[in-house]
């Protein structure tokens, strides 16, 4: 009776058959491997038997190598198979796996990120056109960052941006990072998008925080994106980035408050008209000393402002900004303030000032514009994180620091 054999092989859905009718196998003693050769030749034949075939062994090849050390996680781990079939691969770090899915072209390839600083595993089977089942181990590790950069998006130093959000006309892009960073580099792992298409510039804060804003306000109804590809990227230092991160905003109406110091009054164009004319109270002017003998000046600071924040409620008083003697002729005890919306990191707000008999005649405030509850209120209501207020006719000019300064220096002097 002739005899049929049939090994059938496929964890990754790939079936080798080894089959050949009215054959049976038999040992090579010279290669080792699985030999088919016909019995009923064999036994009716007289002279020399057929000469025997041996299937070839299958040729892996792990990328990376076996024992590599400092392995990039840019690139995907890679297997393939020579004169056979991947049946199964398994790459682990610990408890942790590594999915993977095999190509067009036959060979597998991770499909998720690696980790730094991790040994991994890699354990393959396959088998040869024979059927016959082989398994190789190999490790390699990834490359150990001396520091390890996070990155965060801002809308102000004071608070995180909301992905998603809306935002003024005057919101520039922040990235932050944990660590410092080669600023060319950073540079160029930052992408910014944006609808309608604008150009920009980037501008450093520090050694870990930039900006990015276009030559003049967002128009109305823009959308930004940024996204940050530094996963496996080295930043300066031996510093590489923890992750890719990306986020987005859009803007709003074009919301842009003209507070003018010399005529004493604030008015609020939407889109390019007036809404609102507001009669206000600009800082007095004059300087003191500071508990700490610093030069403390009582002119609200000139030149575009962005909004940062809004409070329902906000407490003041003198040593808010250094003057804490009762004899100071500046000094003001602790008072609850409505209708607070700030416009720089210094303590400059557009707030409710009843008190203050001189709105829309006189130079009255602290630094502050001090608006009617009914003013304050509005602006409380309808401003949005972003928006520009820009204090014109002041001695004192913002400094870029100071809140959000993008906007105080001319675009092609931004980020020089």
């Amino acid at each position: 009776m002739i005899q049929r054999r049939k090994v059938i092989i496929g964890t990754l859905g790939v079936a080798a058959t080894a089959t050949a009718a009215g054959c049976s196998a038999r040992a090579s003693a010279s290669s080792g491997n699985a030999v088919w050769t016909d019995p009923v030749a064999d036994n009716q034949s007289t002279g020399a038997s057929a000469p025997a075939v041996a299937a070839a062994t299958v040729q892996l090849t792990v990328t990376p190598a076996d024992k590599a050390t400092g392995v990039t996680l840019l690139k995907p781990i890679v297997v393939a198979a020579q004169d056979g079939t991947l049946q199964s691969v398994t790459v682990t770090a610990g408890k942790t796996k590594i999915d993977g899915a095999m190509q067009s072209d036959g060979t597998w390839a991770s499909t998720e990120d690696l980790a730094y600083d991790k040994t991994y595993k890699v354990v393959v089977k396959a088998a040869d056109s024979a059927g016959n089942a082989s398994e190789q181990t190999s490790t390699f590790t990834t490359v150990k960052p001396k520091h390890i950069a996070k990155i965060t998006f801002q809308s102000n130093a004071m608070s995180a941006l909301h992905s998603g959000g809306t935002y003024g006309a005057g919101q520039p892009v922040i990235v932050a990072f944990s660590h410092t960073v080669d600023k060319e580099l950073a540079e160029k792992a930052i992408e910014v998008k944006t609808s309608p298409s604008v150009e920009g510039k980037f501008h450093w804060i520090s050694n870990t925080i930039v900006h990015w804003r276009p030559a003049k306000y967002w128009a109305a109804g823009s959308t930004v994106k940024v996204s940050v590809d530094v996963l496996g990227k080295e930043l300066g230092k031996g510093t590489y980035g923890d992750r890719n991160a990306s986020a987005s905003f859009k803007i709003g109406r074009q919301l842009i408050a003209i507070a003018d110091s010399r005529t004493h009054q604030t008015k609020v164009y939407i889109d390019g008209k007036v809404v609102r004319t507001m009669k206000s109270s600009f800082g007095m002017g004059g300087t003191t000393k500071g508990a700490q003998g610093q030069e403390i000046n009582f002119w609200t600071a000139g030149g575009p402002h962005v909004v940062l924040s809004k409070e329902r409620t906000h407490s003041m008083s003198s040593a808010s900004y250094g003057v804490s003697d009762p004899k100071n002729p500046y000094y003001y005890d602790p008072e609850t303030i409505e209708y607070c919306t700030r416009i720089s990191y210094s303590g400059e707000f557009l707030h409710a000032a009843p008190w203050n008999h001189a709105l829309g005649v006189a130079n009255k405030s602290h630094g502050c514009i001090n608006l009617s509850t009914a003013d304050a209120k509005w602006v409380y209501e309808n401003f949005l994180v972003g928006d520009v207020v820009d204090v014109k006719n002041s001695p004192r000019t913002l400094a870029l620091t100071n809140g959000l300064g993008d906007w105080t220096v001319s675009y092609d002097k931004y980020g020089n």
